[in-house]
């Protein structure tokens, strides 16, 4: 059980090398033992999330933070597969972005994303942004417990 406050895993899944430093540089402000894993694109999401692979041991993450706009599977794709999937759907999945497109958000929010944040572009606002929702998911939400077979 995750009790409001305690640490939690993390899964960015992000293909922007810069964007992965700037989110581990917010968290690190936070001075929160969250555990941070990243996924490079959607398919690594997925192997991830289904320990396959390279990632048979992964942890079930408390948290997704994920791109729209990635290779192999975008955003949207993984998004749905999570939310289809009984084992999966209620990981809190927030989509983090640069695409401000109604269409978008409109859809993300059809595919059950529990928020829509659109990255800024200014560094400072960015970590500002990637602060308040790890405030929010570690200080003030209720996230469920693990299931059975997932250890932190």
């Amino acid at each position: 059980m995750n009790p409001i406050g305690n640490p939690i895993d993390i899964l960015l899944v992000e293909d922007d090398p810069g964007d992965e430093l700037m989110t581990r540089e917010a968290f690190e402000f936070n001075k929160v033992g969250n555990t941070l894993h990243v996924a490079r694109d959607g398919e690594e999401a997925l192997d991830f999330l289904y320990r396959r692979g390279p990632h048979e041991g992964a942890v079930r993450p408390d948290l997704i933070l994920l791109d729209l706009n990635l290779p192999k599977y975008d955003g949207r794709q993984v998004l749905e597969t999570i939310k289809q999937d009984a084992d999966l759907a209620d990981i809190p999945v927030v989509i983090l972005t640069t695409s401000g497109a109604e269409e978008d958000i409109v859809r993300s929010y059809k595919l059950h994303a529990n928020a829509y944040v659109t990255k800024p572009v200014d560094l400072d606002q960015f970590i500002a942004a990637v602060r308040q929702i790890d405030d929010f998911f570690v200080q003030f939400v209720r996230l469920p417990s693990r299931p059975g077979g997932f250890s932190a």
